[in-house]
């Protein structure tokens, strides 16, 4: 077990996303694996409505602290919205399209950091796992 130090602004983007019922949050630690990034913040909603809800408070969350989006791809209607802030990636996904692209596999290397609920587990845990 290996645990992760993450940035201030990757806990906002935690925060925000839990603020709008985001579900299965979950932070790869890429900063051993890429150039391009730090951190993948994952999160899953069950319909487009939730998914641009999440979109939409997590950019004026960041917005307010002086942190500006510096890139967006995806659509909410299709499922699948990434959030480019250099350091940090959020990416909102409908749970199909998660399961399709499935970053977790893909970056199974990666230290990984599985976020529980607070309603359902009493305070935060973390559950790290890194391979290699």
């Amino acid at each position: 077990m290996t645990s992760i130090e993450i940035t201030k602004e990757v806990q906002l983007v935690i925060d925000s996303v839990q603020e709008k019922k985001a579900e299965d949050v979950t932070v790869l630690d890429l900063q051993k694996a890429t150039s391009f990034t730090d951190y993948f913040v994952i999160c899953s909603g069950q319909s487009e409505p939730q998914i641009r809800t999440i979109f939409k408070n997590v950019e004026e969350k960041l917005s307010e602290n002086g942190i500006d989006l510096h890139h967006m791809e995806g659509r909410f209607e299709t499922g699948w919205v990434l959030m480019d802030y250099r350091d940090f990636v959020v990416h909102i996904f409908s749970p199909e399209k998660r399961m399709y692209y499935d970053l977790e596999r893909l970056w199974g290397d990666a230290p990984r950091w599985d976020i529980r609920d607070e309603a359902t587990n009493g305070n935060r845990e973390k559950r790290v796992s890194a391979l290699g």
